[in-house]
């Protein structure tokens, strides 16, 4: 298997959702210069990926039908001017959310141009691991948001770590590859058949609860720790650990998923029940508890995205991008709201009260999952192994 579309799709990815995450990386930096509360950091976030939610099915389509590769490019080059346009432009709150909402435009496309680089450019028998690879975007952006506290922010400030972002996306957009390279087989691109719509939906409302759960382990980590009593510079080297535990996680799975006949959705749901004892140890406040929470947290409760997209694509191989882009709408709405719950929350109760809520959902979660996945095999029992 050729290892450069994998490693360029996660490049892209991880550029289109960074704004966000390094957003929450910084928070503390950033709220400090521009006077806002935990609430209004959370609402900030929920815009960007409240903006990918609503540019979730066009973007889908666009990215069908102009190709993977230009839409990464696409991607990454609006990745790139939100990030600039953060470190230049972001004098107040609104000025913040302007350049955030630009990038989930940008960030929608990059899930789905990825998306689609991995389904038609990775052999079948290895997209499990290739989709476990890809899904560490998200973990990495938080990898690079907690090292760029110690490494850039405490130091230079927390501009200079968005135009060291955006130089770095830009430079990512530039090793997309012209031509695009497909290699389905035949009767894959033309007998896919369409993935049947009540199960995604259904589906699309479990990535939703699921992301609203996990989502705010980005943007309220560093913030938690430092409230339970762990110094600022560690609890951004505590945000880096989760999100490399995160990593090794999706890519583990990912290839272990390849091997699998069925059962990667009851996977899914196994790993979001997982991650309800996570945030039950997060919402302890207590600081040892909060870092073995924080590790399960990446490491289950966040692990599933690939494994779950991989499922999605099984289903509907003809039109991969088309079909996520339904889940993706509800994973991306779920990641706008998380944020946002999870801030109000802990401006009117407390970090104890957000992350219970948090586990609320991760149950919920799990529960949507197994009916979603049930709703497939029986409507698609010739289907039935992607489930």
């Amino acid at each position: 298997m050729r290892y450069q579309p994998i490693l360029i799709a996660v490049a892209v990815a991880t550029g289109g959702v960074l704004p966000a995450f390094l957003t929450g990386g910084l928070a503390v930096q950033i709220r400090d210069e521009l006077g806002f509360g935990a609430g209004a950091l959370g609402l900030a976030v929920a815009l960007f990926f409240g903006s990918s939610a609503l540019a979730s099915v066009v973007s889908g389509l666009f990215v069908e039908r102009v190709g993977s590769h230009p839409g990464m490019r696409v991607a990454a080059v609006g990745s790139a001017a939100s990030l600039l346009a953060v470190a230049v432009f972001a004098g107040s709150w609104w000025g913040l959310v302007v350049c955030l909402v630009f990038g989930g435009f940008a960030n929608a496309v990059s899930q789905l141009a990825t998306n689609l680089s991995v389904a038609h450019e990775v052999p079948p028998g290895r997209q499990g691991l290739a989709f476990g690879i890809k899904q560490s975007a998200i973990p990495a952006a938080t990898l690079l948001a907690g090292l760029a506290v110690p490494g850039i922010a405490l130091t230079l400030g927390w501009r200079w770590a968005f135009v060291g972002a955006a130089a770095l996306v830009l430079f990512v957009a530039g090793l997309v590859p012209r031509e695009e390279d497909d290699v389905r087989p035949r009767e894959q691109v033309t007998n896919g058949g369409r993935a049947p719509t009540t199960p995604l939906v259904v589906l699309a409302l479990g990535i939703g609860l699921g992301s609203t759960a996990a989502t705010p382990l980005g943007a309220f980590v560093v913030e938690s720790a430092v409230a339970s009593g762990i110094e600022v510079g560690a609890a951004g080297l505590l945000l880096a650990f989760g999100s490399a535990v995160g990593i090794t996680v999706r890519v583990v799975l990912g290839h272990l998923v390849d091997s699998m006949q069925g059962g990667r959705l009851r996977l899914v749901s196994g790993m979001l029940g997982l991650g309800v004892v996570a945030f039950v140890l997060l919402a302890t406040g207590t600081d040892v508890f909060v870092v073995a929470g924080t590790v399960l947290g990446y490491g289950a409760g966040w692990g599933w995205p690939g494994i779950f997209n991989f499922a999605i694509v099984k289903s509907n191989p003809g039109a991969p991008a088309a079909a996520t882009g339904i889940t993706q709408t509800g994973a991306s709405l779920g990641a706008a709201i998380g944020p946002l719950v999870f801030g109000l929350v802990v401006e009117r109760a407390s970090y104890g009260a957000a992350w219970t809520t948090a586990g609320t959902l991760a149950l919920l979660a799990a529960l949507t999952i197994a009916v979603g996945r049930n709703l497939l095999v029986r409507e698609r029992p010739a289907k039935s192994e992607t489930g």
